[in-house]
């Protein structure tokens, strides 16, 4: 497409022609149009100006009427996008909630034993404070065993009553002068004694 280009005027000519005139009738000579050279006018079209049809579309590949399962395993299977994983440390149990998971069963056993009960108060103290320490330590992200944590902590404090009420004497089953363990084996074998 070619745009059509005037003619250009010179900075004097334009300046004459606004003075008015005060001489009488002034004539001007101007030059005639001349085409422009430059790669602004240019025909941008190609010069044999054919246009080439587009390709014709590929064939799409029909699946016949008597489909085997061997070309239907051919199908390429949809590719899932992996979830985004969260970048951090790697979750971890905490070793003082699982410790005081441990101390508190143990304590538990050593109350109830009878004559070792001081040292069962002594290591449910223990336990009490490393499952409190271990319900702290759950408190960031990466770090699993609240439930630990917890547990001991019920179990401690559960074993240092038992244990302060058989200390005072307010449990007649439980002290340090009684043996529960003999006493529950005597028991057992009275109960079963002739069953088996």
């Amino acid at each position: 497409m070619r745009l059509p280009t005037f003619s250009r005027q010179t900075e004097t000519e334009t300046a004459e022609a606004d003075r008015p005139s005060t001489a009488g009738p002034v004539t001007t000579t101007t030059s005639p149009v001349r085409p422009r050279t430059d790669d602004t006018t240019a025909d941008l079209r190609p010069a044999d100006r054919t246009v080439t049809p587009p390709p014709p579309p590929t064939a799409v590949k029909r699946w016949p009427e008597n489909r085997d399962t061997a070309e239907i395993d051919k199908v390429p299977a949809v590719v899932e996008k992996p979830a985004p994983v969260v970048t951090g440390p790697k979750p971890r149990a905490s070793l003082l909630a699982t410790l005081g998971l441990i101390l508190s069963v143990a304590a538990v056993l050593l109350v109830l034993s009878g004559p070792l009960l001081g040292y069962g108060i002594g290591v449910a103290g223990l336990a009490l404070i490393l499952s409190l320490s271990g319900i702290h330590a759950t408190g960031k992200r990466h770090v699993a065993g609240k439930t630990d944590a917890l547990i001991g902590m019920v179990l401690s404090l559960g074993a240092i009553v038992l244990g302060v009420l058989a200390l005072t004497g307010s449990l007649y089953w439980l002290g340090t002068d009684v043996q529960p363990v003999n006493n529950l084996r005597e028991w057992l074998d009275s109960q079963f004694v002739n069953r088996f």
